[in-house]
């Protein structure tokens, strides 16, 4: 994998955001895999596709990438909220891509890939509306808030200028690709009790602190009354799934 970006295939553009655009697509389209199924080949739908950018040939996903200069951080601008919450909801909501690439080194820093099946409403934000006085007056667009993803979510591809390894990557995929067969209030569930999971410092954490997150998760799921029988079902199914390991006696540890 070559982290340098080749900006000579934008010298025709005049405008900024469209050279890196070109200058991004191309630097994925010449050295990225799927991480889903390996294939060594994705290929860059039309221009202007309004559901994502790339897809692979082999297993058919989809992938949208959005690129910053500086670092992801926690949060990414995206287009129309309402666009967004009909994708998330839809059946063919993409993955998603980030890249962060030196502004002056043109180089890719890190590269992170989101699973679509991590994305639910929650993790959209609703921007203001732009003001009348806007060309756009009224638009409401909306940030992806990449610090509600469960760390299992965020695979890295490339981390601080270093590529990861294939395996890892397709493994990391693997092992969270359950999670789409929920729905989507399922599914909501099991990223919350996963970021609870994470919270939770250190490899070992007990039954009775994952009981300390009662009040958010009844907050985030309020028609749900039995708060506590759910912590521990969710857990019994990252347990199934090689996400936690169960030590007996209400003790887990993190795989």
């Amino acid at each position: 994998m070559n982290l340098q970006l080749d900006d000579r295939i934008a010298d025709q553009y005049h405008s900024n955001s469209q050279k890196i655009r070109v200058i991004t697509e191309n630097w994925v389209n010449q050295n990225l895999f799927c991480p889903y199924c390996g294939n060594m080949n994705i290929c860059h739908f039309e221009n202007n596709r309004p559901v994502a950018d790339f897809y692979c040939p082999h297993c058919c996903e989809e992938y949208e990438l959005k690129s910053k200069h500086n670092s992801i951080g926690n949060k990414v601008s995206d287009g129309a909220y309402d666009t967004m919450i009909e994708r998330i909801n839809s059946i063919n909501n993409p993955n998603f891509f980030f890249m962060h690439y030196g502004k002056d080194d043109l180089r890719v820093k890190n590269f992170i890939m989101v699973p679509k099946y991590f994305f639910v409403p929650e993790i959209i934000e609703k921007r203001k509306p732009l003001a009348d006085t806007a060309k756009r007056a009224g638009w409401i667009g909306c940030n992806i808030v990449l610090k509600q993803v469960p760390e299992n979510g965020r695979i890295y591809i490339v981390k601080d200028e270093i590529e990861q390894p294939i395996e890892n990557i397709l493994s990391k995929v693997e092992k969270t690709e359950f999670i789409s067969q929920y729905k989507m209030d399922a599914r909501g569930w099991i990223l919350d009790i996963l970021n609870c999971v994470n919270k939770i410092e250190g490899k070992d954490f007990t039954l009775e602190q994952m009981y300390q997150f009662e009040q958010e998760l009844s907050m985030n799921h309020p028609k749900n009354h039995h708060v506590k029988d759910k912590i521990r079902q969710q857990l019994q199914v990252l347990r199934d799934k090689g996400i936690i390991e169960f030590n007996g006696r209400g003790h887990y540890r993190k795989m």
